[in-house]
C-alpha cells in the first residue's frame, strides 16, 4: 500500500514538532494562542483528512468502473470521466495541502533558526527605507522627527530658464 498525503502529513509534522500527532492535537486545541503554527498546520491537516478519504472514494470507484474483464456500458463512461476528474481535484488538495504544511514548518524553522542577527539588520533596513526611523544624528533621543513637507525641497515644475 502506498502512502497517502495524510500520512506523509503527519509523518512532517511529527518531525518538525518532536511528538506523536495526539499528543499535538491536544496542545493546539487546549494552548492555541503558545503556538499559532501548530494550530495552523493542525487546521490544514484536518482538511487534509477530508481530501485524503476523498481521493480513497474516487480511487475505490474507479476501480469499481474499470475492474478487469468488465467492459463499461456507454452510461458508464460519463461516470468514469467524472470519477477522474474528481480524484485528480482531490489529489490536487492534497498536494496544496503538503506544501502549505510544508510552508508553515520553514517558517516555524526560519524563526527558531540561531542566525536571526542578518534577519535583524534586514528588518532595520526595511524600516530605514519607509522614512519612520529617524536617521542616525539627525534627532537626540525623544524628539520628533521633522515632517516630510519641512525636510525635504520640492522640484520646481520643467527647467528654469
Amino acid at each position: 500500500m502506498s502512502t497517502t498525503a495524510l500520512d506523509q502529513a503527519t509523518t512532517m509534522i511529527e518531525k518538525a514538532w518532536g511528538h506523536p500527532i495526539d499528543v499535538l492535537e491536544c496542545l493546539a486545541v487546549q494552548r492555541p494562542a503558545e503556538d499559532a503554527l501548530l494550530r495552523s498546520v493542525m487546521h490544514i491537516r484536518s482538511a487534509l483528512v477530508v481530501t485524503d478519504n476523498a481521493v480513497a472514494v474516487h480511487t475505490d470507484r474507479l476501480h469499481a468502473l474499470t475492474r478487469p474483464g468488465h467492459v463499461p456500458a456507454f452510461y458508464d463512461l460519463e461516470r468514469i470521466t467524472g470519477s477522474a476528474a474528481d480524484l485528480r481535484v482531490a489529489q490536487a488538495e492534497s498536494r496544496t495541502s503538503l506544501q502549505a504544511i510544508s510552508h508553515v514548518i520553514e517558517a516555524r524553522d526560519a524563526t527558531r533558526s540561531a542566525d536571526r542577527g542578518p534577519a535583524v539588520r534586514l528588518a532595520q533596513a526595511a524600516v530605514a527605507r519607509t522614512g519612520h526611523a529617524p536617521r542616525a544624528g539627525d534627532q537626540g533621543p525623544g524628539q520628533p522627527a521633522p515632517s516630510a513637507a519641512a525636510s525635504a525641497p520640492v522640484a520646481g515644475r520643467g527647467p528654469r530658464r
